[in-house]
């Protein structure tokens, strides 16, 4: 059986893409492709960064580079470190926007574009 290539307008852009392995906590549920990450500070691992948190994953550090599970445990992963994204490709924590996490991602050689009426 065939696999059907999708794209998902993630990728922006010509900017070098570095990725890294990462762990994203226990706990952290079914993230997606596309998902902006924090790191927690105590751990190291990642989580869906809500601005609400006081644990470090409140500011935005990589992106999600694949689907993962990390419902019952902790699960490795890719993430982007660096790269063009489409802003209206991210998903986003509670409380984040397309500008707090553009502005957070600047100094890290993330950069956000967004279209026009998005």
């Amino acid at each position: 059986m065939a696999e059907t290539f999708t794209p998902d307008n993630l990728i922006a852009g010509d900017f070098p893409l570095i990725t890294d392995a990462i762990t994203i906590a226990s706990g952290g549920g079914v993230l997606t492709r596309g998902t902006v990450l924090g790191k927690i500070t105590a751990s190291g691992k990642y989580i869906k960064s809500l601005s609400g948190a006081s644990d470090g994953s409140q500011t935005p550090a990589a992106i999600l580079a694949e689907d993962v599970d990390a419902t019952s445990a902790d699960k490795p992963a890719v993430a982007y470190l660096t790269g063009e994204f489409n802003g209206a490709a991210l998903v986003l924590g509670t409380a984040h926007t397309i500008a707090t996490v553009k502005a957070a991602f600047r100094s890290l050689g993330i950069f956000i574009k967004t279209t026009l009426g998005a």
